[in-house]
């Protein structure tokens, strides 16, 4: 697992040593950055189930002005503040522990880009969208990244969300909402 483009381009990234955390592919990965590619630049990223940070880490590579990574596990987040020491990328990186809720209650300013990459078969998806309606944190602009298992079939419509693309590549589809 490594870092596709930009400033920290190359660098690999620490990954888990057993099958908990799934990090993204490369391929996955790609395709989303390529949709993202115009909205990249100086924006505000909330890298969700940040597992070991890969997602945010490659915002902040292509241009991201900062990004917050969230998750609930101990290993996840040792994980993520390593890979955030590697890419030296501390003062753009706030990491915040606890459950998705917990950790969207503390975001405090509006969010130009989500990147919401739960574990497949735990069903919190929905409930992730919903709260990010409910705490009005995504900007005028902004989008949702939902990337999920095929056999997850994601409504067209989510609270004040609508799906604005779906791409699939394999098992995996990546939805894009707006307002």
């Amino acid at each position: 697992m490594r870092i596709i483009a930009g400033e920290y381009k190359g660098r690999r990234l620490n990954a888990p040593e057993n099958n908990r955390v799934r990090p993204t592919t490369g391929k996955v990965k790609e395709a989303i950055f390529a949709m993202l590619m115009n909205n990249i630049c100086d924006a505000v990223v909330v890298d969700l189930f940040a597992g070991t940070g890969n997602l945010g880490l490659e915002a902040l590579s292509r241009g991201a002005e900062k990004c917050y990574f969230g998750d609930n596990s101990r290993e996840s987040l040792k994980l993520i503040s390593e890979n955030i020491s590697y890419c030296r990328a501390e003062d753009k990186s706030v990491v915040l522990p606890g459950s998705y809720e917990k950790v969207l209650e503390r975001i405090r300013e509006k969010v130009d880009i989500f990147l919401l990459d739960p574990p497949y078969k735990d069903g919190l998806m929905n409930g992730a969208v919903e709260k990010i309606a409910e705490l009005d944190l995504l900007s005028d602009d902004g989008l949702i990244v939902a990337e999920h298992h095929q056999a997850e079939i994601l409504p067209d419509k989510i609270g004040a969300f609508t799906k604005i693309k779906e791409k699939k590549y394999g098992t995996i589809i990546v939805d894009i909402y707006s307002k």
